[in-house]
């Protein structure tokens, strides 16, 4: 099973949509709302979402009246995505950690999309590139896991069936990565995939966020932006500039 770049090719599988094609979106419309509002971001705001995936959050914050851009790796996302652009909504394939062409007002990483890489140096070009990406006084939003709390929680085992499809999962933390395996069956033939991203908590985010110079105006812990709790906060929301 190869563990370099593993979201290549399990973001690209239908697999992939299958297993989480219940996501609750009334979470990350709240959180979209609620985080607008609190920026006073005007109507003029162009905001980069990436990675966008299928582009639920782009669209949603196009509803709003925001000019959006999507970016992300999986070309059968952005593929998907393309069906919803209209004059001030559009999606393009790119990698995030090469440079960006445009500068915007706000980029959102958003849903844990973030900390898939090996070398701590890849994970700070990806914010380098978020910074110069940014027109002056923009705003960086980013929504990671709250690793402490998936640790004292760890779900290790669990079975999840969606379209008659078994998917066994396994949880672990090992070498500084929380570890998502999935296995399952179809289309006749095993499949086994992999998830990972690093254990990333408040102080090492702070680490990286300063070694770009990125400045953290705000720090919450759920979608609705109350305070963060180390051990209590489902989420790890940075607002920086």
């Amino acid at each position: 099973m190869k563990t370099k770049d593993w979201f290549t090719d399990w973001f690209n599988t239908p697999y992939y949509h299958i297993l989480y094609k219940n996501r609750d979106n009334s979470d990350a419309q709240l959180f979209m709302k609620n985080i607008t509002e609190f920026l006073e971001l005007p109507k003029s705001t162009h905001i980069l979402d990436l990675p966008c995936g299928k582009g639920r959050h782009s669209v949603f914050l196009n509803t709003l009246g925001y000019k959006v851009t999507g970016g992300d790796l999986s070309k059968n996302s952005i593929e998907f995505a393309k069906k919803f652009e209209n004059e001030t909504l559009s999606f393009k394939a790119h990698d995030m950690r090469k440079a960006f062409n445009n500068t915007y007002d706000a980029i959102f990483n958003l849903f844990t999309s973030f900390g898939y890489f090996e070398d701590d140096s890849e994970d700070i070009l990806i914010l380098k590139n978020i910074k110069n990406g940014l027109n002056e006084n923009g705003y960086f939003v980013f929504d990671f896991l709250n690793a402490d709390k998936v640790k004292a929680n760890l779900v290790t085992e669990e079975t999840k069936i969606v379209d008659n499809i078994t998917f066994n999962i396994k949880r672990e933390i090992t070498n500084g990565f929380i570890v998502k395996i999935i296995s399952f069956f179809a289309d006749g033939k095993n499949h086994s995939y992999i998830e990972r991203v690093k254990f990333l908590d408040l102080e090492k985010m702070t680490s990286y966020f300063e070694k770009v110079g990125f400045t953290i105006k705000n720090v919450f812990g759920d979608y609705n932006l109350n305070n963060f709790d180390s051990k209590t906060s489902n989420r790890l929301i940075l607002v920086a500039k």
